[in-house]
């Protein structure tokens, strides 16, 4: 046996292994064997080609009825750490209020940055942990999880060091993101200078030399910051060696799908008005493309992302919830894939392959998680369903039988 151990951990039988193997389709193996060591995967094949009898293969051995085992999905763009609710806005909304009225309003992100302050870390991780759970219930193992509802160095801090507890706690992978550049905090309302110099000079520096920052992101548009201010901020993350992402183009093209492919962004996120230009500079930079269909269909909007422009230039399309208390209040990354299907035309393959593999590079995990391959890290979901295109196809369908995220059972 491989790893020095002579036994496996786990070998899983009687499955459909859709191990997305291959550039192209699901990669589906019929009576699949996958063996598991530690926190990996050791074989992921035929049954009729494992070198001994199953029984003295592992310590344990699980038949799975013919069941769909998939890698564990991946949530590459989530804001779950936050405090509150913003019920009265999607009210207003509905009244006619435009994003950008019910931000001018004191609306918006500034609403829960007042109530994410005023909660403690344990009141944090107490509210954003049933969020993270029920994203877990849906066959989700890997999460980021975006902090930005702080505005100052201690606020920002407590979001990030929870999101680090959940994924403790959990026993699942979690990717911190720090959104330095979210909102002007409104201590600074006259400063936007000194808070652009803040957070890039001594937030950013501090938050990472603390270990909290996985990765740096923004978001670039009208009612938030700009293409320059944005460009300091990948110069400062860059100086560290953090990668970077930016909410780009979902409002108004400023040529932030543009900027991010300059800093060799991880991903470019939302995209509604991107512009051909900026996908070819994305597709040279290999920069993900992240859509985020929850928050198009929230805010009623109508211009949708260039798919056929991503597809024709091979950008790599991940698809997120956004899960966030304004404009993406949803806890089902499988509704969010559904939702890719029906409102951007996505394939049911396209959305597989958005919450695995690319939505994995997309967090600068594609070595590790989005495949199910030897090497790869052991995390598994098994469906009770006949056809991989299901997961997309049902609205609010079952969740997965079993889940294993690092080589661990979770249930």
């Amino acid at each position: 046996m491989k790893n020095g151990k002579t036994r496996w951990d786990w070998l899983l039988l009687d499955a459909r292994a859709m191990t997305l193997a291959d550039e192209r389709g699901y990669g589906l193996i019929e009576d699949a064997a996958i063996g598991i060591v530690g926190n990996r995967i050791v074989y992921a094949g035929r049954r009729a080609d494992l070198p001994l009898a199953p029984d003295t293969m592992a310590e344990r051995v699980e038949l799975l009825g013919g069941a769909l085992v998939t890698p564990g999905l991946v949530d590459a763009h989530t804001h779950l750490v936050f405090a509150g609710h913003r019920a009265h806005e999607f009210d207003m909304r509905l009244n006619g209020a435009t994003y950008a009225e019910i931000a001018q309003a004191g609306g918006g992100i500034l609403s829960t940055v007042r109530a994410t302050r005023a909660a403690s870390e344990d009141e944090l991780f107490a509210m954003s942990l049933p969020r993270a759970r029920a994203l877990l219930r849906d066959g989700v193992t890997t999460v980021e999880i975006k902090s930005g509802y702080g505005l100052d160095v201690e606020s920002e801090r407590r979001q990030l060091r929870v999101a680090r507890r959940i994924g403790q706690a959990l026993g699942i992978t979690v990717r911190t993101t720090y959104l330095a550049l979210h909102a002007l905090a409104p201590e600074f309302v006259d400063r936007r200078k000194e808070f652009v110099d803040a957070v890039c000079q001594e937030w950013l520096p501090r938050l990472h030399g603390e270990g909290l920052v996985d990765a740096v992101d923004a978001f670039c548009e009208g009612i938030a910051f700009t293409p320059a201010e944005t460009r300091r901020l990948f110069e400062a993350a860059g100086a560290l060696g953090l990668p970077v992402k930016l909410h780009a183009d979902q409002l108004s093209d400023l040529g932030g799908a543009a900027l991010a492919a300059e800093f060799g962004a991880l991903s470019a996120d939302h995209l509604e008005y991107t512009n051909d230009e900026a996908v070819a500079r994305m597709a040279k930079a290999g920069t993900v493309a992240m859509l985020l269909p929850a928050a198009y269909y929230c805010l009623r909007e109508t211009t949708l992302p260039p798919v056929e422009a991503f597809r024709r230039q091979g950008v790599a399309m991940a698809v997120a919830s956004d899960l966030n208390p304004g404009t993406s209040p949803i806890l089902s990354l499988r509704l969010a894939m559904n939702q890719a299907c029906t409102l951007f035309r996505l394939t049911p393959e396209e959305a597989i392959r958005g919450t695995t593999l690319h939505a994995a590079r997309a967090l600068g995990l594609a070595a590790r998680k989005g495949r199910l391959a030897a090497g790869y890290d052991a995390d598994l979901a098994v469906w009770e369903v006949g056809a991989p295109a299901e997961l997309s196809y049902w609205i609010g369908g079952p969740g997965p039988t079993a889940l294993f995220a690092n080589g661990l059972r979770l249930h």
